[in-house]
C-alpha cells in the first residue's frame, strides 16, 4: 500500500485526511500517466460527494482530460460503464460501508478493473505535481448512462422474478433507486428499507452492517427474503423469511454449488479469503469444489480469479464477484442471481445452504496506531500461543483494517464460548498496548 491508497482506494474523513486538494491531485495525476484521458465519474449519496467530484473533475480537466459525470450510481456501475464505453478510467466517489463523514476515491482502468497495488503506487508519484495543459479538457453530465447499467443487470438474470416478494435495504446509498427499479422490472414485488438519497445517514443503522433492520422489515411484511447493500452496493447480505442471515460466505456457497450443477464453474474452484469460514471449505470440498484463499480485500480475490481464470469469488463481508457479468463486486447482481436460483430450483435460502459452519468470534477495535499494534511483540506471542492451543480445530486472524483505524480480531473454533474467550484475551492485550 502507498501513502494514500489503502486496500480499496483512497479513503478518509472528509476535511481531514481526505480533502479538496487531494481529490484534485488524484484527477490530475491521471492526466500525467495518460495524455488527454477520458474519465467517467460517479458517486454515492454522501454530503461530501459534490465537493470531491468537482475537485477530482477539475484536476482531470486542468490536465487536458475529459470528464463524463453520471451522478449517483453503485461502484459496479462505474466499472461496467468504463469497460463498455471504452473510457480510459472510471472513478467512483464513495467510502463504501464507512460512516457518513468518510468518503473515498476508487479508480478503475479501461477494462473496468480496480487499479493494482503497483498501479496505485505509480499514480501516487504524481500527486505532488500538477499538470497544466494548454488545451484544457471538457466536462459532461450524462446521468442517462446509468440506464445502460440497469439494462445490463436485467439482461444478466435468466428468470422471471414474478411471485417473489423481496425487501431491499439500500443503506440510503448508491443503490437507493436502481435496485428497487431493476427488481420491479423483473416482476418482483419490492418493499423498500432505507431507500432514500440521504447522504447524512448513509450506512447509519441500516444496510449490510446493520442487517437487524432488514430482518425486522422482512418479518413485519411477510416478504420471502431480503437483501441489504452497503453505501456503494458492492456488498450484499441476505436474510430469509425466518430472519436467518446469509453473509457473503453463505451466498458464495450457494452460487458455487448452483454454478457447478449447471456446468459453469471453471475448474470446480472458487476464491475466498483468509476470513472465509472453514465450514464453507469443508462443505464445498464435500461437493468436490475447491476453495482458494487470498488476503482480505476484494481486489485480491479478483486478482486470484483472473490469474487462474476462475468465474466466482467472494468475501464474508458480502463482496461477491461473478466474472461472467462483472469485473468487481456487485451486490445488486449477486442478489438478482440468488433470486434466479430460488426461482429455478424452487428452493428457499435455507434449503440451498447445507454447510455446517464453525463458530467465529469477531471483534473490531478502534486504535490510534494500527501498525504499531499489529507489530507488537507481546501480541505476536499471544497469537502464536493461542494458535498452538487450538490448531488444527481452530484458527486465529488479527489484522489491521485497510480502510479504517481499526484492528480486526477473528477467532474460529467449533465452540463459540472458546472462540469468544480467546478473542477477548486478544482484545484485552490490544487495549493495554
Amino acid at each position: 500500500m502507498g501513502n494514500y491508497f489503502g486496500t480499496d482506494g483512497v479513503r478518509g474523513e472528509y476535511g481531514k485526511n481526505l480533502n479538496f486538494d487531494l481529490a484534485f491531485s488524484v484527477g490530475n495525476a491521471l492526466t500525467q500517466i495518460k495524455k488527454s484521458p477520458k474519465v467517467v465519474v460517479g458517486h454515492d449519496t454522501r454530503l461530501s460527494a459534490d465537493a470531491i467530484t468537482l475537485a477530482l473533475s477539475g484536476g482531470v480537466v486542468e490536465g487536458g482530460g475529459d470528464v463524463t459525470l453520471v451522478g449517483t450510481i453503485p461502484t459496479a456501475g462505474i466499472s461496467y460503464l468504463t469497460e463498455k464505453f471504452q473510457f480510459d478510467y472510471g472513478v467512483i466517489i464513495t467510502a463504501s460501508h464507512n460512516p457518513p463523514e468518510y468518503n473515498g476515491i476508487k479508480v478503475f482502468d479501461s477494462t473496468g478493473r480496480k487499479l493494482s497495488d503497483s498501479q496505485e503506487d505509480f499514480l501516487e508519484n504524481f500527486f505532488e505535481s500538477t499538470h497544466h495543459c494548454t488545451q484544457i479538457g471538457h466536462f459532461y453530465f450524462q446521468p442517462n448512462l446509468a440506464e445502460d447499467y440497469c439494462r445490463h443487470l436485467k439482461e444478466s438474470v435468466e428468470a422471471d422474478l414474478s411471485g417473489l416478494c423481496v425487501c431491499l435495504d439500500a443503506s440510503n446509498g448508491a443503490s437507493y433507486k436502481i435496485a428497487p427499479s431493476v427488481f420491479k422490472s423483473l416482476g418482483a414485488k419490492v418493499l423498500k428499507v432505507a431507500c432514500k438519497p440521504d447522504g447524512a445517514h448513509i450506512n447509519t443503522n441500516c444496510g449490510s452492517l446493520h442487517i437487524e433492520n432488514l430482518v425486522k422489515a422482512i418479518k413485519k411484511s411477510g416478504a420471502q427474503l431480503g437483501f441489504a447493500f452497503d453505501g456503494d452496493a458492492d456488498r450484499v447480505i441476505a436474510a430469509s423469511c425466518d430472519g436467518t442471515i446469509f453473509d457473503g460466505d453463505k451466498l458464495l456457497y450457494i452460487l458455487a454449488n448452483y454454478f457447478k450443477a449447471n456446468g459453469c464453474l471453471y475448474a470446480n474452484s472458487v476464491v475466498g479469503t483468509s476470513h472465509t469460514n472453514s465450514g464453507i471449505m469443508v462443505g464445498l470440498n464435500r461437493n468436490k469444489i475447491n476453495l482458494i484463499r487470498t488476503d482480505i480485500g476484494d481486489k485480491y480475490v479478483i486478482e486470484a480469479m483472473e490469474k487462474m481464470n476462475l468465474v466466482l469469488g467472494g468475501e464474508q463481508s458480502g463482496h461477491i464477484i461473478i466474472r461472467k457479468y462483472a469485473q468487481t463486486g456487485d451486490g445488486i447482481l449477486t442478489a438478482l442471481k440468488i433470486c434466479e436460483i430460488i426461482k429455478k430450483t424452487g428452493k428457499t435460502l435455507g434449503e440451498l445452504f447445507d454447510a455446517k459452519l464453525l463458530s467465529q468470534a469477531n471483534i473490531n477495535m478502534v486504535v490510534k496506531d494500527k501498525i504499531k499494534v499489529i507489530n507488537n511483540e507481546n501480541l505476536t506471542n499471544l497469537i502464536n500461543k493461542i494458535v498452538s492451543e487450538i490448531s488444527p480445530a481452530g484458527r486465529v486472524l488479527v489484522r489491521a483494517s485497510g480502510t479504517e483505524d481499526k484492528v480486526r480480531i477473528m477467532v474460529e473454533h467449533p465452540s463459540l464460548s472458546t472462540a469468544t474467550t480467546l478473542a477477548k484475551q486478544i482484545q484485552d492485550l490490544i487495549e493495554k498496548i
